[in-house]
């Protein structure tokens, strides 16, 4: 039970000094419980654990065959309860400051080519039941990939702040940071359509007594208990525009769309620290990766269109 306290202890702060998201307190919490669980059947507990033990649980956590990002995220959430602990004063060191940590694989986030996403685009407004989810679908898609939300960040817009024909977007993000993003002639209008649309929705229709209850406050209502729509269901639906335009779905995700803003960006030589700001990165470290994509289809662009390398190629066949 004492652990259960110091946990909640950490979380709390976490949240109220760190700011920290819910997703990033619900990762620490399910990461420190499992920790405590191993501990308890070791006979210890959280508070006096030691760096043999935590360098012990990471080699059970590898043998269990969790991935080195999973052992890496459960080092991350112990470090800082740790880091914590000492600053409570709880404990008079902290075990795990000196612990190397398995790392993280670079992989290369997916994208997709400027002519996939206009056909993903130009599909979007074709795709729903009625001229309500038409509307409604095209101002989804041109939002994300004209400001490169986080799909969090997109199906819990505040209408409040999209009214008057917007040319920027105030956005609220990760710990509670914001950013300015900008919006395209095609995203102005698809957002001026869905608006008028919205308002239009007769109040004798479920979605307008959706709109005038508990939806009236969103951009995107929906009548699930959050009161707009859910980032799966929008997932699932971005997942049929892809297949009706042609481009297969296992490829394409919310996520996947918000790298194509940032590599298509890059591509058209805008600076990266303008790219880390408009995605609302807290380190430009993470917007570097774009940096890697880019290489790679540069070194692709090389290979397979200079005829020097189409000599090479060919006399390796040969």
């Amino acid at each position: 039970m004492q652990d259960k306290r110091a946990i909640s202890a950490f979380l709390d702060a976490q949240a109220a000094e760190a700011g920290s998201a819910r997703n990033t307190l619900l990762a620490y919490g399910r990461d420190l419980a499992n920790f405590t669980d191993w501990l308890v059947r070791q006979g210890r507990d959280l508070n006096r654990v030691s760096r043999e033990e935590i360098e012990d649980y990471l080699s059970f956590c590898d043998a269990e065959g969790l991935s080195r990002a999973t052992r890496a995220r459960r080092l991350s959430s112990i470090r800082q309860f740790t880091r914590f602990a000492l600053q409570e004063g709880w404990r008079e060191d902290d075990p795990a400051i000196r612990i190397s940590g398995p790392g993280r694989a670079q992989r290369l986030p997916r994208t997709l080519s400027q002519a996939e996403v206009s056909a993903i685009l130009d599909t979007a407004p074709q795709i729903g039941r009625t001229p309500l989810d038409r509307a409604r679908n095209a101002c989804l898609i041109e939002l994300l990939y004209a400001t490169g939300m986080r799909v969090s960040e997109l199906v819990a817009l505040p209408v409040a702040i999209c009214l008057g024909d917007p040319q920027v977007l105030l956005i609220k993000g990760k710990g509670g940071r914001e950013r300015m993003v900008p919006l395209t002639a095609k995203a102005r209008a698809a957002l001026a359509l869905w608006l008028t649309a919205r308002a239009s929705a007769g109040e004798d229709t479920a979605f307008g007594r959706l709109v005038a209850g508990k939806g009236a406050r969103w951009l995107f209502p929906a009548p699930g208990a959050a009161g707009h729509m859910p980032r799966q269901s929008f997932g699932r639906l971005l997942g049929d525009i892809a297949a009706q335009a042609g481009v297969d779905p296992a490829r394409v995700s919310p996520h996947v769309i918000r790298h194509a803003f940032a590599t298509h960006l890059l591509e058209g030589g805008a600076d990266l620290r303008a790219i880390q700001t408009l995605l609302g990165h807290a380190d430009l470290g993470t917007t570097e990766i774009y940096t890697h994509v880019l290489d790679q289809r540069m070194r692709d662009l090389v290979l397979n269109h200079h005829p020097l390398a189409q000599t090479d190629r060919n006399a390796e066949t040969d």
